[in-house]
């Protein structure tokens, strides 16, 4: 629903309720306005986990938010949203609090969710995020597994951004399981994928990566 309709529809049946006396208006309504709420609260926990991103000051509201987003995703029969929306609270345990063991089956679960759906986006980044955690286990050859099919999503869908950051993630794995000529290959891949769509700041992450294997 876009623009004023959802506010005009709102009205609508607010008015069949109120004055109308029909009270199933009400769960009509509670449909149209949790339709915008979702995604208005997903949109906002994704601005404040950016943020966090950038300065590394923790907004306990973007946990808030994406919970919000799952909740009513789930209510509105919404599968694609409520994997999204699990995905991200796994993010805010993973990312934001350093808690991998906490955020591994809210991934799972997204994962799960989305393929039911062949929602590949958001499969691409839960079953990365589950490569993160394997990685911090220790568990080397099940993380870069995982990796690799985040990859292997990305560019079956065009998202070549987060192609690029995939290479990353397979670099860096290289690198920390003793492998740097593989890594240095994946960082190149990684480069010219995100010259060709733009994305500076995987090109900053590449640089880094490269460094830090140098030294």
């Amino acid at each position: 629903m876009q623009g004023q309709d959802w506010i005009e529809r709102a009205g609508e049946l607010f008015e069949v309720a109120m004055f109308g006396g029909d009270t199933s208006a009400l769960d009509r309504s509670d449909d149209v306005l949790d339709a915008v709420e979702a995604p208005l609260s997903m949109a906002r926990g994704k601005v404040l986990h950016v943020r966090f991103l950038n300065d590394r000051e923790e907004n306990t509201q973007e946990l808030v938010l994406f919970e919000r987003a799952a909740e009513l995703y789930e209510r509105l029969g919404d599968a694609s949203g409520e994997a999204e929306a699990l995905f991200w609270v796994g993010c805010w345990h993973q990312v934001v609090k350093g808690a991998g063991a906490t955020a591994r089956p809210y991934f799972e679960q997204s994962y799960a969710l989305a393929k039911s759906v062949d929602d590949r986006m958001t499969m691409s980044y839960a079953i990365r995020h589950l490569g993160f955690a394997d990685t911090e286990a220790g568990h080397f050859d099940q993380a870069r597994e995982r990796f690799t099919e985040s990859v292997t999503l990305r560019r079956e869908i065009g998202f070549r951004a987060g192609e690029a950051a995939g290479l990353v993630a397979l670099a860096d794995l290289a690198a920390e399981t003793g492998d740097p000529s593989t890594a240095f290959r994946h960082l190149d891949e990684a480069r010219s994928v995100a010259e060709s769509c733009g994305a500076k700041a995987v090109l900053g992450w590449i640089e880094q990566a490269r460094t830090a294997i140098r030294s």
